[in-house]
């Protein structure tokens, strides 16, 4: 009878285990991705590359997770094709998804382990980083044309992303009535760390920004300027972005926008003829990793038999303020500002997620409890402490994430004399070509004392 109750509990383990890897059963994401991580904060990109685990999350995830890292360490075509194949990955996610059938059975096993044998799905803003350094890896290529192809399809998968996702928080709060465990469930959510519901954490305004620039240097200013006003939006503090809305709005007479505009920002004051624009882009830090939250909770069995039951959440540390000293250009101070908080995004991600992640707990207590009560009847103590023993390993925090993004991203703009500059920083430095009515757009990434980047002169102002 021993053997029956082993068996059956360690029968849903093994077919958690035919889909992901004891790592994902045992033990969570981060755990395994820290040392990458780690190598990530202090700017070793390619021991951070060196160190990435094989695969512990997914084809998805490992090519994001390969494509960033090879971005910042000037791999440019082992980066592309990471992110290459973590898109093709994506797309047939997305066409899987209308079957469910595979779904359904990861479902089964994650039921009596953890919500790490689930297939990983990327969220939103992790879709729009996707498309966005496929972007930046043809620009780094020389390539406009796909950079526009990618940007295009970021707010089109976002969008995407975002109506599923609020479908299946609608079907999350309807099964948590069904089951009687909302109540359980607000107690829990009342207890979760909050992160805010600023714009910026759910919009991504450094892709907004950047859409916007490529846009415009393929002479579409309708549709830049309609991703100008949306970066306004989530950064409206941001004086680079709220000049840029104010040149082309004065540029192509928007008088509708331009009273309120002006009112806010000021007159736009046009450069001379003989600059050049300099837009920088400015990726710093490296976003948080998910950590393990643990919470008591008292639930109800089947038999009305009340347990108390540890729950074992994601949630994320209060992020450390890494400030970055200014980049240099030819020796003047840079002066920059925030266009995304990356760490804020990921925060708000988890948290609108978080009724759906407890729900999956809570039906699982439930589950391991009965599990737990059928192997004491049918082998006393024995089969009663080893479910126990089972259960508390395999209940791991879904913790998987795009952890190599930066923490945030900043832009710099000036209007300089056409020429030749040094973009430096900690001695590290990029060159600048500046050419009189037009714009050169500079990336850099910047990790403990390293910096990494690159130039690229795009079409007039």
């Amino acid at each position: 009878m021993l053997k029956h109750a082993v068996v059956a509990v360690l029968s849903f383990g093994l077919v958690a285990c035919a889909n992901l890897s004891t790592q994902s059963l045992f033990s969570h994401y981060s755990a395994a991705n820290s040392k990458a991580h780690q190598a990530m904060q202090q700017g070793l990109y390619q021991q951070a590359m060196d160190v990435l685990p094989d695969a512990p999350a997914g084809e998805i995830l490992d090519g994001m997770e390969r494509g960033r890292v090879g971005f910042v360490a000037g791999h440019y075509p082992q980066s592309f094709g990471a992110l290459q194949a973590a898109d093709s990955a994506v797309k047939e996610q997305q066409r899987q998804a209308r079957i469910q059938v595979s779904e359904g059975f990861n479902q089964v096993g994650s039921l009596l382990t953890n919500d790490n044998m689930i297939t990983y799905r990327p969220a939103d803003y992790e879709l729009g980083f996707l498309h966005l350094y496929l972007a930046l890896n043809y620009l780094q290529q020389r390539n406009l044309e796909g950079a526009l192809v990618e940007v295009r399809r970021a707010n089109q998968v976002q969008e995407a992303a975002k109506r599923q996702r609020e479908d299946e928080l609608a079907k999350a709060a309807k099964e948590a009535r069904r089951k009687g465990l909302d109540q359980n469930l607000g107690a829990v959510l009342a207890r979760y760390p909050d992160v805010g519901s600023a714009l910026g954490n759910i919009q991504n305004g450094y892709l907004f920004f950047l859409s916007g620039v490529l846009y415009e240097a393929d002479g579409d200013l309708n549709s830049a300027y309609i991703d100008y006003k949306r970066a306004l939006a989530v950064a409206p503090d941001n004086p680079f972005v709220a000049e840029t809305v104010l040149r082309l709005a004065t540029r192509m007479r928007m008088d509708n926008d331009l009273p309120a505009l002006q009112a806010r920002y000021g007159k736009y004051q046009p450069p001379s003829a003989s600059t050049g624009r300099v837009i920088v882009f400015d990726e710093q830090g490296v976003v948080s990793a998910r950590d393990d939250w643990r919470l008591p909770i008292w639930l109800t069995d089947s038999r009305g038999d009340g347990v108390i039951y540890n729950l074992t959440l994601p949630y994320y540390r209060t992020p450390s303020n890494n400030a970055f000293t200014p980049l240099q250009l030819n020796g003047k101070p840079l002066v920059d500002s925030t266009v995304a908080d990356v760490d804020g995004m990921a925060r708000y991600s988890l948290q609108e997620d978080l009724p759906m992640i407890v729900l999956r707990q809570a039906l699982r207590v439930a589950a391991k409890n009965e599990v737990r009560k059928t192997a004491a009847r049918e082998a006393n103590d024995v089969g009663n402490v080893l479910t126990n023993i089972f259960n508390t390993l395999t209940e791991q925090p879904d913790t998987r994430s795009w952890q190599t993004l930066p923490a945030s991203v900043s832009i710099a703009q000036q209007d300089v004399a056409a020429g030749h500059y040094d973009l430096a920083w900690n001695g590290h430095q990029i060159d600048v070509d500046v050419q009189a009515g037009r714009t050169t757009m500079v990336w850099v990434s910047r990790q403990g004392n390293q910096l990494t980047g690159w130039s690229v002169l795009l079409g007039g102002n």
